[in-house]
């Protein structure tokens, strides 16, 4: 007879956390597998004069990511698409020379599939983006990129999100024809900070009574920032806000005092460095600053998590993010909640 081990919380989260490294040597492996370098092939051959993204939840911060790197290193215009316009309000705009690239873990959601179907139908060039190869929403676009996460139970998304972030990253490359062998050094990287999984449950114990947070950063990072605060909020109940630091400067920065811990990741790189104003003020509030990023910045914050050396900048939001996710699933468990079912979640939210 097999004996089923019993379910704790936190299990199912920190297992899928702890795959983030396999997952992404298996697609960088199996890039041909995953549809990458033929939708790469299509995209380029239809050659889009602006790039439009869909997606909610966790993926609409993997599109965040992805419209850096389309305004960044492609030099073209690229947006974010408010799905209701199209399935609520019944616009039809005119998307010819425009790439719509739909993003979902499960490829399920029916204002995403609605989307894309409009949006093909409006003269875009579609694809799909997510982590199953039979979805409606992999069916309803030209081309698929399957991210090869394999299944992931957890209601909180963490390894389908950094693999939607390295798929994009690849596509995207691979558009342009870039050298991608950078990327070879990130599961290495991973598999080095999960083995300090101790430093990040030490800090939920010093956050474990919170109920405000802050989430700061600045360019790639930024993404991050709204990711962690979605994770904090759907894993531990903790109202937590996200900001880039330069809208932080411009209001919020009012909801700062010292019993609002600030999470500010600091990466190196342009964004990093454009993170120097935002610190200073912080510190003038007295605020609680943990830190994630470059050595010399942890140094700098009352508290922190340094990121190995190693990868550029536009692959750091791979790494950043597993040290909130810990975050995350420790601050939950610790105030006794379950993070693999949260209250009134599931893993696939339907919405039209």
């Amino acid at each position: 007879m097999t004996t089923v081990a019993p379910h704790r919380p936190g299990h199912l989260m920190a297992a899928e956390i702890a795959e983030q490294p396999a997952a992404w040597r298996r697609l960088l492996a199996g890039i041909d597998a995953a549809g990458i370098d033929a939708a790469a092939d299509l995209i380029r051959s239809r050659a889009p004069r602006t790039v439009l993204f869909v997606a909610r939840g966790t993926s609409d911060h993997a599109a965040l990511y992805a419209k850096y790197l389309v305004e960044i290193r492609h030099g073209l215009p690229a947006g974010l698409v408010s799905p209701s316009t199209m399935t609520a309000y019944g616009a039809r705009p005119d998307l010819r020379d425009v790439l719509m690239i739909g993003i979902s873990q499960s490829g399920g959601s029916p204002d995403l599939v609605r989307t894309l179907e409009v949006a093909r139908a409006q003269g875009a060039l579609t694809v799909a983006v997510t982590n199953s190869a039979g979805s409606p929403l992999a069916a309803a676009a030209h081309a698929h990129v399957d991210v090869l996460a394999g299944p992931e139970r957890s209601v909180a998304a963490t390894k389908s999100y950094t693999a939607q972030l390295l798929a994009l990253y690849l596509l995207l490359e691979r558009v342009r024809g870039a050298d991608t062998s950078v990327a070879a050094a990130l599961p290495d990287l991973g598999d080095a900070l999960l083995a300090r999984d101790a430093e990040i449950a030490a800090l939920a114990q010093r956050y474990r009574f919170a109920q405000r947070m802050l989430t700061t950063a600045r360019g790639y990072s930024y993404p991050t920032a709204r990711e962690a605060a979605l994770k904090l909020m759907e894993t531990s109940y903790v109202s937590a806000q996200a900001f880039s630091g330069a809208d932080l400067l411009h209001g919020p920065l009012a909801l700062v005092d010292p019993q609002v811990p600030v999470f500010a990741v600091v990466a190196e790189g342009v964004g990093g460095t454009a993170m120097r104003d935002v610190l200073p003020r912080l510190a003038e509030r007295s605020a609680d600053v943990c830190c994630v990023g470059h050595p010399a910045a942890v140094e700098a914050a009352a508290t922190g998590f340094t990121l190995p050396a190693g990868a550029p900048e536009v692959l750091s939001p791979l790494l950043e993010i597993v040290p909130f996710q810990l975050l995350a699933l420790h601050l939950a468990v610790g105030r006794g909640g379950d993070p693999d079912a949260p209250r009134g979640l599931s893993k696939i939210t339907e919405t039209l």
